[in-house]
């Protein structure tokens, strides 16, 4: 261990090696306000840890092993950083092209189809009676949550429910259909 570090001693490090200190960091992490942050950090520690310090310790290391690890943990978090807003551009390319290749696929004439029509009508006709009353009462009449529930003294909880309901057997009765589930869900 040390004693108090000597003003001049850190002085004549600082002159010397801050500007290599800053070069090697700029080196690394190509942002000169982080690499200044970084060197002058480490200079901080090496003043702040000097009396900790064994007595063989070489200031210029000590100072430049905090540098290189103050980049290292600022290049690996901007690699996470990265490789995190990848996910999202590839996750977001596909729903692109999935919007893509269905806009592509969808035949309007399909959609109003009889054989669409007919899947709907009798997947409506096996749901539950206040699950399609509901249902219809929205889809069809055109009432809001809302006021289903009040027409039939219900919750809007309820009223939710059975949408959900609805739609959820939809979905199944046309998931030979998946490329138009989104233009029959406006159509709904």
């Amino acid at each position: 261990m040390q004693s108090i570090p000597n003003i001049d001693e850190f002085n004549s490090i600082f002159n010397a090696y801050y500007t290599r200190f800053l070069r090697f960091a700029l080196g690394y992490v190509k942002e000169t306000e982080v690499a200044e942050d970084f060197v002058l950090e480490a200079f901080s520690a090496y003043w702040e840890n000097y009396v900790n310090l064994r007595l063989d310790t070489k200031p210029q290391a000590y100072i430049l092993t905090i540098v290189k690890n103050k980049c290292l943990n600022y290049l690996q978090h901007s690699q996470v950083r990265q490789r995190a807003e990848q996910q999202i551009n590839d996750h977001n390319d596909w729903k692109l092209q999935l919007s893509i290749s269905t806009l592509k696929s969808c035949d309007p004439e399909f959609l109003f189809s009889k054989e669409i029509q007919q899947i709907v009508d009798n997947t409506l006709k096996r749901l539950p009676e206040k699950t399609h009353q509901i249902f219809n009462l929205s889809r069809n009449k055109g009432l809001s949550y809302k006021e289903i529930a009040a027409e039939l003294n219900v919750s809007v909880k309820t009223v939710e429910f059975h949408i959900s309901r609805a739609l959820e057997h939809l979905r199944l009765s046309l998931k030979d259909f998946i490329t138009l589930l989104p233009f029959l869900a406006y159509l709904l």
